[in-house]
């Protein structure tokens, strides 16, 4: 590793100074944060869950439209997007809501559209016929990794919702082909990290967002350094602990969903 950095079985960060540096909320470095999905979080939509990692929270809901956006209109397909906003005091100082400026922010637009292509990802868009899916993702607390947390509980509402049309009738099927979750990896003093909090984030040389499936296929990877470059084996290890990161939220979504 670089920086002759290791990970300690007791889930400390290691240096070659022989340096120790533990984890803020003294987790192990492979360790996710505690993750609850508490799904028919709101009563009115048609799928909706709130999921708690650590002091990140966030409602995602689901809501079903007969019609799809103009570029799709006959072709017998659907659509799933997303939208994603932070409350204003889900942060430590007041955030000004996105409508303030009439549009939301480049960041809100980059993670919506992130949410929007993980879930299509597992979507049979063909199955789904000419509906929209349209997933809402408000933050309630942010401590860090709301994108992924998003990701995770974004699911569980849209699982819910076609459910929902299969039992209905209107659907023979739920038209997923696997589940989909999301971890982030950070690069701190050295060591790979596995789902960061903001402090550890803040502090991170390098941070990545994992998307996966429940078959162990990767959807996206999303990573940067913040100065120096990482070597290129650094992306074989995040994968790695990514891959074994995202197992707890699956169990955590086939849990949620076994309760509708």
């Amino acid at each position: 590793m670089a920086n002759n950095v290791i990970p300690a079985a007791d889930g400390k960060i290691i240096s070659g100074e022989n340096k120790v540096l533990q984890r803020v909320d003294g987790r192990k470095w492979d360790e996710i944060r505690p993750i609850t999905i508490t799904p028919n979080f709101q009563k009115h939509a048609e799928g909706s869950a709130l999921i708690q990692m650590g002091a990140t929270k966030v409602i995602c809901a689901a809501s079903l439209e007969e019609r799809v956006p103009g570029f799709l209109r006959g072709q017998g397909k659907g659509w799933v997007t997303a939208e994603y906003d932070m409350l204003p005091r889900s942060t430590s100082t007041r955030n000004s809501r996105d409508r303030d400026s009439g549009r939301p922010s480049g960041r809100s637009q980059e993670i919506q559209r992130l949410i929007g292509r993980a879930l299509r990802a597992v979507t049979d868009l063909d199955a789904l016929g000419e509906r929209t899916v349209q997933i809402d993702c408000d933050v309630l607390e942010a401590d860090g990794g709301t994108r992924t947390a998003s990701i995770t509980g974004a699911y569980v509402a849209l699982y819910q919702a076609l459910d929902m049309l299969v039992k209905q009738r209107i659907l023979p099927r739920i038209p997923l082909r696997s589940a989909v979750a999301a971890i982030s990896v950070g690069i701190v003093d050295g060591g790979c990290l596995l789902d960061l909090c903001y402090q550890e984030d803040f502090g991170a040389q390098a941070d990545f967002n994992v998307v996966m499936t429940d078959r162990g296929e990767v959807v996206e990877l999303q990573g940067a350094a913040e100065a120096e470059p990482f070597p290129r084996q650094r992306v074989d290890q995040v994968l790695s602990l990514a891959s074994a990161g995202v197992e707890p939220l699956f169990r955590a979504q086939r849990q949620a969903i076994s309760s509708f």
